[in-house]
């Protein structure tokens, strides 16, 4: 572990102004980087709170923003935004495609040496990156069983991860066969973990406002969930190579 800064950035997207979560380790030289993307309820302490532990570890960390700096904690506000946020491929992209910018123009981040790891909606937009075509070294995601536009996912140039918990029902079984049918048939180095008895958002602390049904939290795979994601970044992202 090692000491840590951080700070917030604020940058355009999706005709909003975005505020990030910046967290850097000590040092000046510069280092493999993660892009941390959160659930649909938009940025919070949970995800700058990680992005802080990648600092910990070693990583340049940005936490990105999805609300122009709003957490939307009522269940039909944030699905009235996230829902044609998904449907929107080319959005979602442009909301990765800020947040790496920021991270990419740090000069403490190798440029050369990127992960993405989101959840929910954020994981979706990393997703949407590596369908771009994006030079990531990993995809991480949780709570992000997403499917892209038909062929895309043959631009996925790095190794997938992806969690859910067998109970979740936004992402059922048949999501489940859909994500990884797509990403075998596009030849992607793929992973799936599946958490039994979890829920959705199974990896988020309890909050303090109405959540949607079938949303829970299970702290034993949640901290499973998280060392599942330190090992992707550690085989596809050494922190010395």
């Amino acid at each position: 572990m090692t000491t840590i800064t951080t700070r917030t950035v604020t940058y355009p997207a999706d005709a909003l102004t975005m505020t990030g979560h910046l967290a850097l380790p000590t040092g000046a030289d510069r280092r493999p980087a993660v892009l941390v993307g959160p659930e649909g309820t938009g940025l919070s302490d949970v995800e700058r709170r990680r992005a802080d532990a990648l600092a910990e570890l070693g990583y340049v960390a940005l936490a990105f923003d999805l609300h122009g700096g709003r957490y939307l904690g009522d269940p039909e506000e944030m699905l009235a935004r996230c829902m044609p946020l998904l449907a929107a491929p080319d959005r979602m992209r442009g909301i990765g495609h800020a947040g790496l910018d920021v991270l990419r123009a740090e000069p403490r981040a190798d440029p050369d040496r990127i992960a993405a790891v989101g959840y929910g909606t954020g994981g979706a937009i990393a997703l949407e990156l590596g369908r771009d075509g994006v030079n990531l070294r990993a995809i991480g995601t949780v709570n992000a069983l997403t499917t892209g536009r038909p062929g895309e996912a043959a631009r996925i140039r790095c190794p997938v991860w992806a969690g859910v918990g067998s109970e979740d029902p936004i992402m059922p079984p048949a999501q489940r066969d859909a994500f990884t049918a797509e990403m075998q048939a596009a030849g992607v180095d793929w992973r799936l973990a599946v958490y039994g008895g979890a829920l959705h958002a199974f990896h988020h602390p309890p909050v303090g406002h109405t959540t949607r049904p079938g949303v829970g939290y299970h702290p034993q795979h949640a901290q499973r969930a998280w060392r599942d994601i330190v090992a992707l970044l550690a085989e596809c992202l050494p922190l010395t190579e």
